[in-house]
């Protein structure tokens, strides 16, 4: 798998991962330094999210800033879900 492919990431990640995280649009939008409406595209996109690169890429390092891992498509599915930490807690904040 190539960087550009482990940066990818579908809308719907996005979405589960700031549900999961408990946040608004707002908030995530305001961490990224995005328009909400900006995120609203992304979230609704089919597959992969669309929009500027440097924006997903921003939305992805607020959310994993925040606690939540990427899972890449690996046969099960693409998916979200807390960090663990070396001790083996989940790194929520």
């Amino acid at each position: 798998m190539s960087y550009k492919d482990q940066e990818a990431i579908m809308g719907r990640q996005i979405a589960a991962a700031r549900t999961l995280l408990a946040l608004s649009q707002n908030d995530l939008a305001a961490a990224a330094a995005i328009s909400v409406p900006t995120l609203k595209r992304m979230e609704a996109s089919e597959g992969m999210a669309s929009g500027m690169p440097n924006n997903v890429r921003a939305v992805r390092a607020a959310l994993e800033a925040a606690g939540i891992e990427f899972i890449p498509e690996n046969g099960g599915g693409a998916g979200v879900r807390f960090r663990m930490r070396a001790d083996g807690t989940r790194d929520e904040h």
